[in-house]
Order: C-alpha cells, then sequence, then structure tokens
C-alpha cells in the first residue's frame, strides 16, 4: 500500500472533517439566535392505574413520560424575585408520530373554554415545546380528550 495507501486515508480523513465543520457552521448559521430549546428528561413515573393514562391509551394515544417540572427564572429590575416560578406538564404523549403536550384537568382550576381562556391557559405549553403538534387537555372525570393546536399568523 505504501505512500499511495497513505495519502488516500489523510485525504479520506481530511474530506470528512471538512464535511463535519461545513455541516456544524452551517446548522450555527441558520439556527435563530434566540433559540433555547428546552429539553425535557424522562419525567415522572407513570402509573399503570392513572384514569387519566387509561383514557388516553384507549384513544389511541402512547404516553411516553410522566410529569416534567420546568423551572423558570424570574427577574425584576435585573434582581432575582424570589425562587422564581414554575410549570408543570402532566405527561407527553404520541400518536400517528405526533407528539402531544398532555395537562389535565383540575377541579380548583377550571378552565374558561373562550379563545382567550385557552391562550392564557394552555399557549404557554405550545411556545415551551414548538415542536410538538400541540396539547391535549384530559378530562377523566367526563371522559373527555380535547386536543388543542395553535397556529399564530405572521
Amino acid at each position: 500500500m505504501g505512500t499511495y495507501g497513505d495519502l488516500i486515508i489523510m485525504l479520506l480523513a481530511g474530506g470528512l472533517f471538512i464535511a463535519w465543520l461545513f455541516r456544524s457552521f452551517h446548522r450555527w448559521l441558520h439556527e435563530p439566535a434566540s433559540v433555547n430549546r428546552l429539553k425535557l428528561g424522562k419525567g415522572g413515573a407513570l402509573a399503570a392505574d392513572d384514569e387519566n393514562i387509561i383514557l388516553l391509551e384507549q384513544a389511541g394515544y402512547e404516553v411516553s413520560s410522566g410529569k416534567h417540572l420546568v423551572p423558570i427564572p424570574i427577574k425584576l429590575n435585573d434582581v432575582p424575585l424570589g425562587k422564581g416560578s414554575r410549570l408543570y406538564i402532566d405527561y407527553i404523549a404520541e400518536k400517528d408520530n405526533c407528539t402531544y403536550i398532555v395537562k389535565t384537568a383540575r377541579d380548583r382550576m377550571p378552565i374558561d373554554w373562550t379563545p382567550s381562556g385557552v391562550r392564557d391557559r394552555l399557549l404557554v405549553y405550545s411556545l415551551l415545546l414548538p415542536e410538538c403538534e400541540g396539547v391535549l387537555f384530559v378530562d377523566a372525570k367526563e371522559k373527555l380528550i380535547r386536543k388543542i393546536t395553535f397556529h399564530i399568523s405572521e
């Protein structure tokens, strides 16, 4: 193989390095500057007897992870405001290669089913994870699943 073999290997390695460098630069160049994508971990454990999970599975959804806590530090005039706040995502579910954020109904926090009421309560979840298709609102008492999607027009 001699000197030609070494030359071929060096050219191949150099070509792969240049392709990797170009791809990294291209991805960095086309990513919006303000993108801070939230990456969810595994989430909480799923209980087999949870009526919300059973209702979702009966409707054809696959629940892939349990409760997620998203901490939100808040500053007021550059001073931390207490310990900040947090958002809870009850479940992540999938159906037909689409991922959905799941929120469950709460007795002490009923939702107002008007456009502004839905926006105020659920839009934040859709903006938090833009790669999800929408939000599923599950009411196990009424055996009801509502799929909410938001389309922000330009």
